[in-house]
Formats: C-alpha cells, structure tokens, sequence
C-alpha cells in the first residue's frame, strides 16, 4: 500500500509539472504573439525603450521586446484634410469679414510629429488664423474678393515654413467661403445689378446703332442698285431707238435702191406721188400745196381708172382675162 501511494504521488507530481510547464509554455507563446505586430501599407509605428525613442517601425512584420518595448504612437502617412471653422478678421478698410479654411498636410517626419509640438492640429489651427488675419490686414475688400489664389499661395508658403519642425508639410491651402457682412453683400448685389443694367444699356445702344448703319447701308446699296438700273435702261432704250432708227433709214435706203435698180418709169412714179398726195390730204391737214403738174397727174389718175374699170367688168365675166390684164397693166 506504502508502495502503491508513494508511486500515485510521484505520478501526481509529474503531472503537475508537465501542466506547470505547459502554462509556462502557453504564457510564453501568448507574450510573444502579443509583441509581434504588423504595419499597415502607408502607416509607420513610433517605438520607445523604457520610455525613450528607440526606433520607427515601417511597413511589414516586427517584434517588441515584452514590457521594456512599447509602441508609443500609430501614425499615418498619408495626406489628410483639416477643415476650420470660420475666422474673423480685419480687411485693410475695416471691412470685418469670415473666412474658413481647408488645409491639406502630410506627415513626412514621425519622430518630430510625435515629438516635435503635442497637439499638431490644434497648433496649425491658430497658425492659420493669425497667418490669414495678417495676410487680410494687408487687402482691401475687392482685393481679398479678387485675389483667392494670392492668399492660398502666401498661406500655404508661410504654413509650410511654420511647420516644417513639427515634421509637417503643408501641401495645399483653400479659402472655402469669404462672407463679408449682410450690408457689404447688398450693396455688391446693388452694384451688380447696376453694372449688368448699364452692360445692358451699352448693348442695347449697341444693337440699335448696328441695325441702324446696317439700314443705311442697305439703302444706299438699294440707291445705287436702282441708280444703276435706270441707267441701264436708258442705255438699252436709247441703243433701242438708235437700232430702231437705224433699221429704218436701212429700209428706206433699200427701197430707194430697189428702186433705182428696178429702173421706175413715171406712171410708177406718178403712181407713187398719188398715193402721197392722197395721205396728205387726209382731211386733216388745214392747207395742201398743189404741185405744178397736177393735170397730168389727174389725166394718169383717169387712165389708171379707165383701166381698173375695163379690168373690173371683164373680171366679172371672165375671171382668168382679168387677171390676165392685171397681169399686163
């Protein structure tokens, strides 16, 4: 029985010490999974020895010695925003306006960000509200309203300047809202809307003066055309009666010629000098002038009648004789 206990006892021993170990082991294994860590793609952990600066963890796998290491600051490396409330300042003719900020920064130095000012965000507050109500101090009204990119320009040089020992860069600065006050903005509205009124007036005159000397000049043109025209037309009607005129002195140069080709006797010519007489003497004209020979002019007219008589009473019979005659006549 002494045997049996004393063998329970040494197995109970053992086993305790195995389970001792196996916590210590587990412990171990706990503290050292605890200590491991992993950084973040774009983050960088800030490491301290016994409360001293030891070392900056970058991107990947590291391993802190238990209790002696800590890590003491998380930081991001990437660009942040910083959106401030509206300030007041002082324009240089007293012209009391708000104005809020947007800054955007990056850290670039984590030792100095961690150890460099205790409240970074807080502190490029103030820097940027005393940087902005000098800057201001310095316009006038129309100015700071007109001139956004000059004061984003001087700002973010003077921020990044100021806090380059923070371990900060100051990548871009933006006015978000300049508002003067209530009385200020109706009495720009006021202008404003006098301006657009008088752009309008001078546009106005404009247009009119346009179509005015567009009208005139189209006028004229019409003057000229119509000028132009009549002239033309007088030219073609004088050519006209020029060509008129013309054809019939041809005309009547031809008849003579035919005439004096075809050798006229004086019974034609007689003929001739009756048929003139007889439109003379139309019943119109108040006085006729009788020529010398107009006896003989009379005997032809009774021969000539003589004959159209014979001629006319033997058409009547025979048709084909008169003609004949007419033919001989």
């Amino acid at each position: 029985m002494t045997l049996i206990y004393t063998a329970l006892q040494t197995t109970a021993t053992g086993i305790g010490e195995i389970i001792a170990l196996l916590a210590v082991i587990l412990f171990i294994f706990l503290i050292l999974i605890k200590n491991v860590r992993v950084v973040p793609q774009a983050n960088v952990y800030v490491i301290e020895r016994l409360g001293t600066y030891k070392n900056t963890w970058q991107t990947g796998i590291h391993m802190k010695i238990p209790f002696i290491d800590r890590i003491a600051r998380r930081i991001s490396l990437k660009e942040r925003v910083a959106d401030f409330q509206p300030q007041a300042v002082i324009t240089k003719d007293n012209v009391t306006m708000q104005i809020d900020t947007v800054i955007f920064f990056q850290v670039v130095d984590p030792v100095l960000y961690s150890y460099g000012i205790e409240n970074p965000i807080l502190a490029i507050e103030n820097l940027t509200a005393t940087t902005l109500r000098n800057i201001i101090g310095d316009l006038e009204l129309d100015e700071t309203l007109t001139s956004r990119d000059v004061i984003n320009t001087r700002m973010r040089i003077t921020l990044d300047e100021a806090t380059d020992p923070w371990g900060i860069k100051v990548n871009r600065v933006e006015l978000k809202n300049i508002l003067p006050p209530q009385d200020i903005q109706t009495a720009m509205e006021r202008q404003m809307k006098a301006e657009r009124e008088k752009r309008e007036s001078i546009l106005i005159a404009e247009g009119q003066k346009e179509a005015a000397i567009r009208v005139a000049e189209g006028d004229k043109e019409a003057a000229i055309l119509r000028a132009d025209a009549m002239r033309e037309t007088a030219i073609r009607e004088s050519e006209g009666e020029a060509q008129a005129i013309l054809k019939v002195q041809e005309a009547t140069a031809r008849g003579l010629q035919m005439i004096k080709d075809v050798q006229a006797d004086d019974a034609l010519l007689a003929l001739r000098s009756l048929d003139t007489f007889a439109k003379v003497a139309d019943g119109r004209a108040t006085k006729i002038i009788i020529p010398s020979d107009l006896q003989g002019l009379a005997s032809l007219a009774v021969s000539v009648k003589e004959v159209l008589s014979d001629v006319e009473d033997t058409g009547a019979k025979d048709p084909q004789a008169r003609q004949a005659r007419l033919g001989q006549s």
